[in-house]
């Protein structure tokens, strides 16, 4: 198994600008019943997971196709899964979008994790007061 590069400058700037990457920052949230209407219901999902020498032309072709696919990227980036097609793109062009989604998304500010308290809360507590 090979192990996954830091993407360099220039292909993260290529990533801020790449269309599919807006489409899903302007998708983000806003349909959370995506999976069931995606063009890779009717597919068989290996098709979305080539092995690391096949290509993933078929899969991205489908994705070119899928009316859910910001919202598919979208979900990619959040959680930062790096394996496979989502919203047509590989696992290359993701690495590139995750650091350019990383500076654009902010935070939900009501969102609770194991750590406790809402984000929002805990961000006031780390900002020194002037």
């Amino acid at each position: 198994m090979t192990r996954a590069r830091m993407p360099r400058p220039h292909e993260v700037a290529a990533a801020r600008r790449d269309p599919r990457l807006l489409r899903a920052l302007h998708e983000r949230r806003q349909d959370e019943a995506w999976r069931t209407r995606g063009t890779c219901q009717s597919v068989d999902p290996e098709t979305f997971f080539p092995a690391p020498n096949e290509p993933a032309d078929a899969a991205v072709a489908l994705c070119r196709t899928c009316d859910v696919q910001g919202s598919c990227l979208a979900w990619a980036l959040e959680v930062g899964d790096c394996h496979g097609v989502w919203g047509g793109t590989t696992p290359r062009e993701r690495r590139a979008m995750l650091v350019a989604w990383r500076g654009e998304v902010q935070p939900d500010p009501d969102a609770v994790d194991e750590a406790g308290p809402p984000v929002r809360d805990r961000l006031l507590t780390l900002v020194p007061s002037t």
